[in-house]
């Protein structure tokens, strides 16, 4: 595995806690299909949430959560759509939140937890 793939990887494992703890069901990671990849579905009580995942080590280049264009969130929620065809599930709602996540040199990951992007 490359290093920026682990990276990412355990960007999205804080990600899945963090969603845990705030009470969240996480129904899938890394789901995909042939138009590309949600890094996370969950459950925030009966409101679908299809979450965008960004990790990053250092912002030289800009905090995580800048890296999620337009054009990326555009393809979230033609994903989701998707996911929600292939899948037997009811919901209320459903809404797409970015997770930016900082792993600094030292210390505990720092999560950013953007609700409702689009």
């Amino acid at each position: 595995m490359r290093a920026q793939d682990a990276v990412g990887r355990y960007g999205e494992d804080v990600a899945a806690r963090h969603v845990v703890e705030a009470g969240w069901t996480v129904l899938d990671r890394n789901w995909r299909c042939r138009d590309g990849e949600l890094d996370l579905v969950g459950l925030d009580g009966d409101e679908l949430v299809v979450v965008e995942v960004k990790t990053r080590r250092s912002v030289a280049y800009g905090p995580p959560a800048e890296a999620v264009t337009r054009h990326k969130l555009a393809r979230v929620r033609r994903l989701a759509a998707q996911w929600l065809a292939a899948h037997d599930v009811r919901v209320a709602s459903v809404r797409v939140d970015v997770i930016a996540v900082l792993l600094p040199a030292r210390g505990a990951a720092v999560v950013d937890h953007l609700v409702g992007v689009v």
